[in-house]
């Protein structure tokens, strides 16, 4: 960045995605909202903000059902931790929801690994398509980060979601799914080669690039793929008495610390 972006951009607003004029309309991604884009739903909208493309039935379908199938209302959860506490701490709904879904940028589920297995299925069916071996680039994966994220999952050996998206696929019609069947293909020899089986991060992933995703939009749109499950857990929590939710006695916290503090 220059001196001279800095002064282009001073004193307005540059932008290609939208604008309120108010009293009179909003535009938004170049099309009017209240004209063009009134009959869309919700999420149609939010993919549309992210990817400028509109979807087709099958498709919006899909989207909404990677959603549904991974919205848990279970409190030991962990973003769904974290809205509970916040409901025992009688803190507000927006500030609950922002906690856990901020929650959900993590190392081990969520964004960073459906970012990260996108990228792979691209990098991998690119290097497929240019004649090279899929186990051969699994073993270079391996090699070089230890670990392919969308397969193998702490807690559990299998994951339940797999088969309902797997029927959910077979049962409407998408119009590419090489990335998806790539992704059983690596779930094939991971299984074999590490007795490790897929969980459902590598087949939303693969359905992402299959759907036209580059890994920053589709990391962006799965930014509220668990938030469904937080309500329910934010309103028990807030029902109950207040500061109910694992409450922790003051003797079972093992304290190594200094015996006194200045202060």
């Amino acid at each position: 960045m220059s001196i001279a972006d800095l002064f282009s951009h001073e004193n307005k607003i540059v932008t290609e995605m939208g604008r309120s004029y108010l009293s009179q309309r909003v535009v938004y991604r170049g099309k009017d909202l209240h004209h063009d884009l009134k009959n869309l739903s919700w999420l149609e909208l939010f993919a549309y903000g992210i990817t400028g493309r509109q979807f087709s039935e099958s498709e919006v379908k899909l989207l909404n059902f990677i959603w549904v199938s991974t919205s848990y209302p279970d409190k030991s959860i962990w973003p769904n931790h974290i809205t509970a506490l916040a409901g025992t701490a009688r803190t507000t709904p927006p500030l609950a929801l922002a906690a856990g879904i901020a929650s959900c940028e993590a190392a081990i589920f969520g964004g960073k690994p459906f970012k990260v297995a996108i990228d792979f299925f691209k990098r991998a069916n690119s290097y497929v398509s240019d004649g090279g071996e899929l186990a051969d680039f699994v073993d270079a994966e391996l090699k070089q980060h230890k670990v392919i994220f969308g397969y193998g999952r702490p807690l559990a050996s299998t994951d339940e979601r797999v088969p309902h998206l797997i029927k959910f696929v077979k049962e409407n019609s998408i119009n590419s799914l090489e990335h998806f069947n790539l992704a059983i293909k690596v779930a094939i020899l991971l299984k074999a080669k590490k007795h490790i089986n897929m969980n459902v991060a590598a087949l939303y992933a693969a359905l992402g690039a299959d759907l036209g995703f580059d890994a920053e939009s589709f990391h962006m749109y799965m930014t509220l793929c668990f938030v469904a499950g937080m309500p329910p857990c934010y309103i028990e929590a807030k029902q109950d008495v207040e500061g109910a939710f694992l409450p922790v006695r003051c003797d079972r916290v093992e304290y190594t610390g200094e015996s006194q503090r200045p202060w």
